[in-house]
């Protein structure tokens, strides 16, 4: 079938100019001290895995400059089903997928770009089969996109192309939020590259809140600092309650791969107002977030059970990264240490069901 031409540049700018314009009115949440109902539907989920798979697979590492050919990224098959399965059987209940990352190569054919599997050796649209996968096996799904995109790295430092950039990241989230079903987070990074007001974060969550109502919206170091909100990197041991929302609005908080505090505190600011925000955890059971072939490191049960369970303690979220080889399956050693967590977690349970 031959490929649906992509939208140019210019009119791509053009045809979000409305989308722009009416996201702008930011739909903000009210100000909140307990969690709301999508809050409380996300510290339910408690336990999720992450999926780090893309260009970077095919090269050994784990941040590249969006310059590397798109036909290296090569995989010889991609068996969602088995990377859904392996988090089902491991107690999971959902998976949390990298569609775009620094590099912004993109796991999914996107209109506003030549950077993505459909120019690859293997034009496989891995976002419609993880999203799929996790429908037909009962998981939910997660998506990862990354605000800085190497492969335009001109454009997103250049403060007169601001407009431009984030009408390209509100198509591309577009295409995310209405061809793939439901989503049940949205996960942003890179916002360090810029200061955080140049992102229009309001946009993105209008957005996001249009399309799935129920998609809970975090960025990366969430927390900056009083009287300087946009202080990075707030870690989580450093956040104090009270202390600014960098990143406004958004439902959850992030710093990966940092844990939360012992005694986490819950209530942050924007504009003198309140709201909830619980915590997500993010750690490899790897040594590394991308398949590495040179990584041969893996997690004890022991070392495991302590991370979940400080990072799922007073109402928080963990999502542990389980990234597939260049052969599209998660590593067999991989898959077997996640079910022996599960069986020394006591989620044997949820395995049954």
């Amino acid at each position: 079938m031959p490929r649906i031409p992509r939208i140019g540049y210019a009119a791509a700018i053009l045809c979000c100019a409305v989308l722009s314009a009416s996201a702008s009115r930011g739909d903000e949440p009210a100000p909140h001290e307990t969690p709301t109902r999508g809050q409380q539907a996300q510290i339910a989920r408690r336990y999720g895995m992450f999926l780090h798979f893309g260009i970077n697979t095919f090269h050994d590492q784990e941040w590249t400059d969006g310059t590397l050919p798109p036909k290296s990224y090569a995989p010889t098959a991609i068996h969602a089903d088995q990377w859904v399965g392996a988090a089902k059987d491991a107690g999971m209940t959902f998976v949390l997928l990298v569609c775009k990352h620094h590099d912004g190569f993109c796991l999914w054919d996107s209109k506003y770009t030549d950077y993505d599997v459909a120019d690859s050796s293997n034009p496989t649209d891995v976002v419609a089969a993880v999203s799929t996968a996790c429908r037909k096996q009962g998981v939910q799904f997660g998506i990862y996109y990354s605000l800085w995109d190497r492969n335009r790295n001109s454009e997103v430092k250049d403060p007169a192309k601001d407009d431009a950039y984030n009408q390209y990241m509100l198509h591309q989230l577009q295409e995310l939020m209405t061809q793939y079903g439901p989503v049940c987070e949205l996960w942003l990074d890179g916002g360090w590259t810029k200061p955080n007001n140049r992102w229009n974060i309001p946009a993105i969550y209008t957005l996001v809140k249009k399309h799935q109502p129920d998609c809970q919206v975090g960025v990366n170091w969430s927390i900056g600092l009083p009287g300087n909100p946009d202080a990075h990197a707030v870690k989580p041991g450093q956040q104090k309650e009270g202390y600014p929302i960098r990143y406004f609005p958004s439902d959850f908080r992030l710093g990966d791969p940092y844990l939360p505090a012992a005694a986490d505190p819950k209530i942050f600011t924007h504009d003198g107002r309140r709201y909830y925000m619980p915590f997500e955890s993010t750690v490899c059971l790897n040594d590394r977030w991308f398949n590495n072939t040179t990584d041969h490191g893996l997690k004890s049960v022991d070392q495991l059970e302590k991370l979940y369970r400080d990072a799922t303690a007073q109402d928080n979220i963990l999502v542990l990264n389980v990234p597939p080889g260049r052969d599209g399956r998660l590593r067999d050693a991989d898959v077997a240490r996640i079910k022996e967590l599960a069986l020394r977690l006591g989620l044997k349970k949820l395995i049954a069901e």
